[in-house]
């Protein structure tokens, strides 16, 4: 069964001088419904799009949250969600980081999980975080429902940065929350069409052609990366490996120059992002800053042979 035809309409006529299921695109379209109803069944839960990851992000904390509440967000997560935050702190919303691999801490509004975290790979305790009183969110992006279905871990919400895994082929941006809970999905859907933090009919269209192939991508990219985790594991330029064990993400702590080495990739591509057909690794210093290793480099792993990235990794690593 091919993919539904592209709607890019922005309106659609009344039916008896009423709006009917779709009338302006901001609010609902016919691809982003039909890719919202597909990530929803593999998630376990109702789906809606956004622009991005951030913007699902941004969606998340400023529709559910009050001026005064606190996120308690994962130490080591993604550091544009720590961004973020710090960004809405002069509208009231605080943030505290602790350690997921432990109990979130009390007097929080929101549990921000990442599993796995980028680039620190660890993954949360979710039986604690289930227990505590407040929501629970995770951002799953680097995991995927091929791996993890966090709702079924006692989760309220679920956040991806579609614009990876799920689209696939670095050629897309948007993001999605999947939630159970009616109210929230309801209150979300509303926050999203006043604040016109939408997913456009093409990048819908994009993530549908993306979902066809995600288990494949990913079970590929997941028997890769173990391969390559074990090898780096016993390269004597390589001093610390960070693998969940699942996926196609790494990060790893090499001797000497980190930029010498990103650099001295023939196939792999020093590029940022992750997620997509074509492997991709750089340093995470120079975003980050101290908050990382400065020989800290993350690794995507692509969808090339293994022997191949293992050739590219051990000459870049010779350097």
């Amino acid at each position: 069964m091919g993919l539904p035809p592209l709607d890019r309409s922005t309106l659609w006529p009344f039916e008896g001088g009423e709006p009917g299921t779709f009338y302006y695109q901001r609010y609902a379209h016919p691809t982003g419904v039909a890719a919202e109803r597909a990530l929803g069944e593999l998630d376990g839960g109702e789906a809606l799009l956004f622009s991005s990851g951030a913007g699902a992000s941004t969606a998340v904390v400023l529709a559910l949250l009050e001026p005064g509440d606190t996120i308690a967000v994962a130490e080591g997560c993604y550091y544009g969600t720590t961004t973020l935050f710090r960004e809405l702190e002069r509208w009231g919303l605080n943030h505290v980081e602790f350690d997921q691999t432990q109990a979130p801490p009390d007097g929080v509004q929101l549990v921000w999980l990442e599993a796995p975290s980028n680039p620190f790979l660890t993954m949360p305790d979710f039986d604690a975080a289930a227990a505590h009183p407040a929501p629970v969110l995770v951002d799953a992006t680097a995991a995927t429902p091929v791996h993890l279905r966090p709702l079924e871990q006692g989760a309220d919400l679920v956040l991806h940065s579609a614009t990876k895994y799920l689209s696939g082929h670095s050629d897309v941006l948007l993001g999605a929350v999947i939630a159970r809970d009616e109210d929230r999905v309801a209150r979300l859907r509303e926050f999203r069409s006043r604040s016109g933090i939408v997913a456009a009919p093409d990048a819908a269209w994009l993530l549908l052609r993306g979902l066809k192939t995600l288990e494949l991508r990913v079970r590929r990219q997941t028997e890769t990366a173990k391969e390559l985790a074990a090898r780096l594991e016993g390269h004597p330029r390589v001093e610390t490996v960070r693998y969940a064990g699942f996926g196609g993400l790494m990060s790893f702590d090499v001797t000497g120059d980190a930029k010498k080495v990103e650099t001295s990739t023939r196939r792999i591509v020093n590029a940022t992002s992750l997620g997509g057909a074509d492997s991709t690794m750089e340093s995470r210093h120079r975003w980050e800053g101290d908050r990382v290793p400065k020989n800290l480099l993350r690794l995507s792993v692509g969808l090339e042979d293994v022997e191949e990235l293992w050739a590219d990794l051990e000459q870049a690593l010779s350097t």
